[in-house]
């Protein structure tokens, strides 16, 4: 079968974003429910800012799905700017000049980059494609995928850790233990808490204090940003290789997480913190359990070692900095002109790491459904679980 892969296409303002999910096997059921379902997810979250009042996502399939189920063809997927009617004129694909072009770089943004690397002195061209919203496709496609991982029991989910300078007690990596079901009983109870909070924290007791910080910043024109965290469980061991570089499980969901604007350092089980530790304090014994079963009773490794999946619950974590659109501005220098000025103000968010924890979400469903389908691929699903079940999988 071919290789499962996606693309995207749009800007912020323009008519829609779209999307192609292509290698997807034939005979899948799928719910545009819970495709919807996902947008809405990324749409919520305490600190975002007036595009959200606007938008109401929804996705439209316009191929490669025929009376629910896939056919194996592309699947092309749509979703509505409603914005576009303020910005019809501006972002006209035929007619039509700017009357007010941006070019004053806004610093933190990729403006002052890509209008260097594309030739651009109009910096909109740039930052209609380098805005996070071409992130809402990501999700939509990443739930196609999802459903097919769901398929064979895979599950994902994802919590905020940290805003600013406030953490929660506990990550989903410590509660990991060799009791598996435990584990995923506890990861899952977590993930219902966070579901249920506008930060997406799963300790209830730190979301006032991280909320006053929202607050604070918002006051001051400010920013903030925080740490999410995502787990993937009842991933099958083998997928992913350590015999080339680019096909390392952990260098994919790496590369795949770190693509989400704003996103400035991934790390995988103990990642950061292992560099503080010994040796023995950092790997995972490997222990007899019953019968042939071996069982681990730690997972420091965050699921993966050697670039290959080992059985245990992957962990993922992701930095991500404070929107670089401060309200109250920044300095730069307009590059038509030469003067010193602000940076102009873009309609943004104070606080978006909940809702960028949904699209690592889908990031990882992305990644570990392109590792699925290499390893146990083929072009319908009655091909895949014939393959999955005579590989002694779940």
């Amino acid at each position: 079968m071919a290789n499962l892969r996606i693309l995207t296409g749009g800007e912020s303002h323009g008519r829609a974003l779209v999307g192609i999910v292509e290698g997807m096997p034939a005979g899948l059921r799928i719910d545009k429910k819970k495709i919807d379902h996902q947008l809405r997810r990324r749409q919520c979250g305490y600190g975002r800012g007036g595009r959200m009042k606007i938008e109401w996502d929804e996705v439209e399939v316009i191929s490669g799905i025929r009376f629910g189920i896939t056919l194996g063809s592309p699947i092309t997927l749509w979703i509505r700017n409603r914005d576009w009617e303020n910005w019809e004129k501006r972002m006209d694909v035929w007619r039509g000049r700017e009357s007010s072009p941006l070019t004053v770089p806004r610093p933190g943004h990729a403006d002052l980059a890509g209008g260097i690397k594309y030739d651009h002195s109009d910096m909109r061209n740039v930052l209609e494609r380098a805005s996070a919203r071409e992130t809402a496709m990501r999700v939509a496609a990443g739930s196609i995928v999802r459903q097919l991982l769901e398929e064979f029991g895979i599950w994902i989910a994802s919590h905020v850790i940290k805003i600013h300078e406030i953490g929660v007690s506990k990550t989903f990596l410590d509660v990991c233990s060799s009791d598996t079901s435990r584990t995923e009983s506890k990861i899952r109870s977590m993930f219902d808490v966070a579901e249920k909070s506008e930060l997406r924290f799963s300790d209830s007791g730190k979301e006032e204090a991280a909320k006053s910080i929202i607050d604070k910043a918002r006051e001051a024109g400010d920013t903030v940003g925080g740490v999410f965290e995502v787990a993937a469980l009842n991933v099958p061991p083998g997928l992913g290789s350590y015999s080339m570089w680019d096909r390392r499980l952990d260098g994919r969901i790496a590369l795949a997480v770190m693509s989400i604007p704003g996103i400035k350092a991934v790390e995988i089980g103990m990642g950061f913190d292992s560099t503080g530790r010994f040796g023995s304090e950092v790997h995972d014994s490997i222990l007899k359990g019953d019968g042939q079963n071996l069982i681990r009773p730690t997972n420091r490794a965050g699921g993966i070692e050697g670039g290959v999946s080992n059985g245990q619950p992957i962990i993922v974590r992701a930095a991500m900095k404070p929107i670089p659109t401060l309200q109250k501005g920044l300095p730069s220098v307009d590059m038509l002109t030469g003067d010193a000025v602000t940076a102009h103000k873009e309609r943004s968010d104070v606080c978006a790491v909940p809702a960028a924890s949904i699209v690592g979400e889908a990031m990882v469903c992305i990644v570990l459904g392109m590792a699925f389908c290499e390893r146990f691929g083929g072009d319908s699903m009655k091909q895949i679980r014939r393959y999955f079940k005579e590989h002694g999988q779940r």
